[in-house]
């Protein structure tokens, strides 16, 4: 199968850090790819070279056939990448609907007169973006909120509604950064419910950034782990926990980690 997203020898330096180095992938059509690793491994860098905020260093971004390395930010989405952020990106003194709404900027046509004096095919443009929103609504139960001021809203709710959100702009590939931050454990599980059915539903692929590991096990087709900006191993959730080197980016090395456990009372 070919390959929607190919991260080809991907590096950035800030200064003379190297936050990112050497980092080459692909993410397949309605894959679940996820991107795990310590704090400070360059995960969330590495989204932010994807979604164009940072400008590599070194390497090339191919989405869809499309080499998109140099590409503005502002084209992102309308190729089809939309993102969820670590920290909630909403409009907090709007309401749930008028969030969604705004997430269809990238499916709008016409000119400033015509949206001025509504003519009829902004009128139809402006039909069907309502009947897109309302059944993101339905897909993630958001029915009961659906009129609600962001800011009345709990914090759990609110990641929701910033999945909503990035779902009305239809992308083929969903970032996703750090989805489960935040949340109980049954919101954990509605959330790894939502990922297959956006997968297998909607047909988007998924690139994510997940510290939960019974998260990334229960939802990841392929796992890459990183440490210190560098690739550790490239798998199935099963062989990456397994990988040496990632025990090691997680625990210590063997003596460290047997020194712990003598230290423990």
């Amino acid at each position: 199968m070919s390959a929607l997203l190919s991260v080809d020898d991907l590096g950035v330096r800030f200064g003379g850090l190297a936050a990112v180095r050497g980092i080459s992938f692909d993410v397949r059509p309605r894959e679940v790819f996820t991107l795990i690793g310590p704090n400070g491994a360059g995960k969330t860098t590495l989204l932010n070279l994807i979604s164009r905020l940072y400008q590599p260093t070194t390497g090339d971004i191919h989405f869809d056939g499309h080499c998109i390395t140099d590409m503005k930010p502002s084209r992102i989405a309308g190729l089809g990448i939309a993102r969820t952020f670590q920290n909630i990106e909403l409009f907090q003194h709007a309401t749930v609907l008028q969030n969604l709404l705004i997430g269809r900027h990238t499916r709008r046509h016409g000119n400033f007169w015509q949206h001025l004096v509504f003519t009829h095919s902004v009128r139809e443009a402006e039909r069907a973006a309502r009947t897109k929103v309302e059944e993101i609504i339905d897909f993630l139960d958001l029915q009961h909120y659906r009129d609600t001021v962001i800011a009345g809203l709990p914090y759990g709710v609110r990641k929701v509604v910033e999945l909503a959100r990035a779902l009305c702009l239809e992308p083929r590939l969903l970032l996703l950064d750090e989805p489960s931050s935040g949340l109980n454990t049954e919101e954990t599980n509605d959330l790894a419910f939502w990922i297959d059915d956006i997968r297998e539903e909607l047909g988007i692929a998924i690139l994510m950034v997940e510290h939960d590991m019974s998260l990334v096990s229960r939802v990841s087709d392929r796992v890459l782990a990183m440490n210190y900006g560098e690739r550790v191993a490239l798998g199935t959730p099963d062989e990456v926990k397994a990988h040496p080197g990632v025990i090691e980016a997680y625990l210590g090395k063997g003596d460290e980690v047997l020194a712990l456990r003598r230290a423990r009372p």
